[in-house]
């Protein structure tokens, strides 16, 4: 599922202060580490596993905030 291999890179990439465990699909991510700089491995992570590319307009706290948020955010690209 779409929504587990989201959360996997997050955890890989994301560097945050928390365990997957801890990381619902709400969970704003931002709140529990994740940097600017993170952001950007997370993204560059993301468009290679899901062979996405995130347009400027997508590049925004919001579509970073939580796994759900990415989530839709691959669903609306890969549409």
């Amino acid at each position: 599922m779409i929504l587990d291999e989201v959360r996997a890179l997050v955890v890989q990439h994301g560097r945050l202060m928390v365990g997957a465990a801890a990381i619902a699909p709400e969970t704003d991510l931002y709140e529990v580490g994740l940097t600017s700089l993170a952001t950007v491995h997370l993204m560059l992570a993301l468009e290679e596993h899901f062979g996405v590319e995130f347009p400027d307009r997508m590049l925004g706290r919001r579509t970073f905030e939580s796994v759900r948020a990415i989530t839709e955010a691959i669903d609306a690209l890969r549409a």
